[in-house]
């Protein structure tokens, strides 16, 4: 059974005795497009491993940052399939950084 892509990134990360950098963002947010092009340039920023959040309406235990994400992304009209759309638009362009999907 071969490493997953995330289990792989950390294992090389150990080999070059450097710690991760973990990126978070809320899909959506502020804008689907301004979001978009913020997750695609996670990559070039040194992102190990992109954390997408997924908006949920009741996000109280995401603290006020991600909450307002949420709802501003909820308020874009962003859903499971925005969401997934997202991802997939990323994953088009980046082959490389593993992304993990957030959700509730």
């Amino acid at each position: 059974m071969s490493k997953s892509r995330i289990e792989a990134r950390f294992a090389q990360l150990k080999a070059e005795n450097r710690a991760a950098f973990v990126a978070y963002v809320m899909a959506g947010a502020p804008d689907y497009a301004t979001g978009l092009e913020i997750l695609q340039g996670l990559p070039g920023a040194g992102a190990d491993l992109i954390e997408v959040g997924f908006p949920f309406s009741d996000p109280m235990a995401d603290g006020p940052v991600i909450q307002k994400a949420g709802d501003r992304a909820i308020a874009n009209g962003v859903g499971l399939k925005q969401v997934l759309a997202y991802v997939r638009e990323f994953r088009q362009k980046n082959h490389t950084t593993p992304v993990v999907l957030m959700g509730y």
